[in-house]
């Protein structure tokens, strides 16, 4: 019997052996009970499929575009924090695997390595995704950096004003393990984690992150940079609808992963009042709960453009590498493509609600 995974799950349970307790439980973990983290997996085990067969779906093309860079499917990886502790190689084998794929990274503030270092090794388009600081030069040092370096497309996360209480990380105590830094802020004075009172990183983002970031630091973003500006953190039409009247060409639908705010609904379920908000206007995106080609699917039937994939990609990282990584897209694009045929649709760009059963 073959032990290679044959799903992104399979990947866990070698994640789990390879990284240190703490560090895996800071990726696997959500915010208090993990109500939202489980809702996550919930919502898209409820959305059922429309099968249509006598199509000649011989011919399947699953590439698409965001904000008009093509990508090979409508997968991309989402910005993850502290790619290190999966791996030695961390961001870097990330990014050539996403580049493998002919797909799109988004590189977190929080790398641990530079964003100079991640572009010089990428052979696929990058995307920086931004936390603010309470020092604006921070911020602004850190954008116009990323612009110099080639990133495409700044994306603002703005659901975190204050860190979800993560009760794993608070049981383990988790701190960075010695020598980690995070190396886009080497030169700005922060690149230590700053710690509590328990010796404990987990008030790092609270120290170092700006709790009064408003709408009006959207607009001095876009006076700082020629750059694409996208939303991440939206779970309301509201807030879609302020992000396109303040310039955003495009908004990721996410809860953090379950890891912010528990009890926020699942992405997957308010997604649809987001795009008839704002969906001919600017381009959304979904992330939380990715785990199949078919959720890949039924987050397209409901108007995403494409999906970011966090956890599972990380899983790949950490068991090997830059191939585990390759190996979790690989998957994903093969799930999707077979879900596509027996929907009965040629291509991404066929795909509408018509392939799924009403929601409840």
């Amino acid at each position: 019997m073959s032990t290679e995974p044959v799903n992104v799950f399979d990947f866990e349970p070698l994640a789990r052996a390879k990284m240190e307790r703490s560090a895996f439980d800071y990726l696997a973990g959500g915010a208090e009970a993990e109500v939202t983290l489980r809702a996550n997996r919930a919502a898209f085990e409820e959305i059922f499929l429309r099968p249509r067969y006598l199509v000649d779906v011989s011919q399947r093309e699953l590439s698409t575009t965001v904000l008009g860079t093509p990508i090979s499917f409508p997968v991309m990886l989402a910005p993850t924090a502290y790619q290190k502790l999966e791996h030695p190689e961390g961001e870097l084998a990330s990014a050539r695997a996403a580049g493998a794929a002919g797909t799109i990274m988004l590189v977190s503030t929080f790398a641990t390595y530079s964003l100079e270092q991640i572009v010089s090794v990428a052979t696929g388009p990058l995307w920086f995704q931004l936390y603010t600081y309470r020092d604006r030069r921070t911020t602004e040092w850190l954008i116009r950096r990323a612009e110099k370096a080639g990133y495409r497309v700044l994306c603002v996360t703005i659901d975190l004003p204050v860190v979800g209480r993560r009760e794993l990380d608070i049981r383990n105590n988790f701190t960075l393990p010695e020598g980690m830094e995070l190396k886009n802020l080497v030169g700005a004075g922060t690149e230590e984690l700053p710690k509590d009172v328990d010796g404990s990183a987990l008030k790092a983002y609270d120290v170092l992150l700006e709790s009064g970031l408003t709408w009006r630091d959207i607009d001095w973003m876009r006076t700082v940079t020629s750059m694409p500006i996208v939303i991440k953190g939206i779970l309301t039409a509201e807030d879609a609808r302020l992000a396109a009247q303040h310039g955003a060409v495009g908004v990721v639908v996410s809860n953090h992963g379950g890891r912010q705010l528990d009890g926020a609904p699942p992405t997957i379920e308010v997604l649809p009042e987001i795009v008839q908000e704002v969906g001919s206007e600017i381009e959304i995106y979904l992330d939380s709960g990715i785990r199949r080609g078919s959720d890949v699917l039924k987050a397209l039937a409901l108007g995403a453009r494409a999906v970011l994939v966090g956890r599972p990609f990380l899983w790949g990282l950490a068991a090997e590498g830059e191939v585990g990584v390759r190996r979790v897209l690989e998957i994903l694009r093969e799930e999707l493509d077979t879900a596509l045929a027996l929907v009965g649709k040629r291509s991404v760009a066929e795909i509408d609600a018509s392939i799924l059963y009403p929601l409840k």
